[in-house]
């Protein structure tokens, strides 16, 4: 799935308990976060013409990021950065799980080659994640998740005040959290709250 998708689920996640703002922020960044491997895209890209391309998208993603290994590691980091030490972490771990799902259901590229996830790496190549009805990144089935996880995104942060955009500026959260309570006022019951 796109990443924007993943970041969307990533703070559906962060939002399934009360916590603070830099928590939601690791929560929904662990979301996103092992699409990192495919950074090397731009290498490859760049390099596709040359004698000695750099094929280190085709060889990586997947490999680095969506694993077992990668994600202890993010979910250490997320126990050390969150107040809530424990909360903070299982919702990392469940965010990075929910990213591995939505990649084994529908992230099958054009040319049907499936991204198998090596889940248990760096400990052993020994299982790797596939299913034979994947369909691909473009599918409607991609586009239908992605519009619940935008729609419940837009009510989550309506109802309770803080969108994904507080993630980059909370004057630009509270722009778009005012517009969407001006469009869509909340009860005269939930205002005090």
């Amino acid at each position: 799935m796109s990443p924007a998708t993943h970041l969307l689920i990533g703070w559906i996640a962060a939002n399934a308990s009360n916590l603070n703002r830099r928590e939601r922020a690791v929560v929904t960044i662990a979301g996103v976060i092992p699409d990192l491997d495919g950074g090397g895209i731009v290498a490859e890209v760049l390099t596709r013409h040359a004698d000695r391309p750099l094929t280190w998208w085709s060889d990586y993603h997947h490999a680095l990021g969506h694993n077992l290994g990668f994600c202890l590691l993010i979910t250490l980091a997320a126990f050390l950065l969150g107040s809530q030490r424990w909360k903070t972490a299982a919702l990392a771990f469940l965010s990075f799980h929910l990213h591995l799902f939505c990649d084994l259901i529908g992230a099958r590229g054009p040319d049907f080659h499936q991204w198998p996830i090596p889940y248990l790496l760096p400990f052993s190549n020994a299982w790797q994640w596939t299913w034979s009805g994947q369909w691909a990144l473009n599918a409607w089935p991609n586009f239908l998740i992605t519009a619940t996880a935008l729609a419940l995104t837009l009510y989550l942060a309506w109802r309770r005040g803080y969108s994904p955009l507080e993630l980059l500026s909370s004057k630009a959260d509270k722009a778009f959290v005012a517009a969407l309570r001006h469009r869509v006022p909340l009860p005269a019951s939930q205002k005090a709250d």
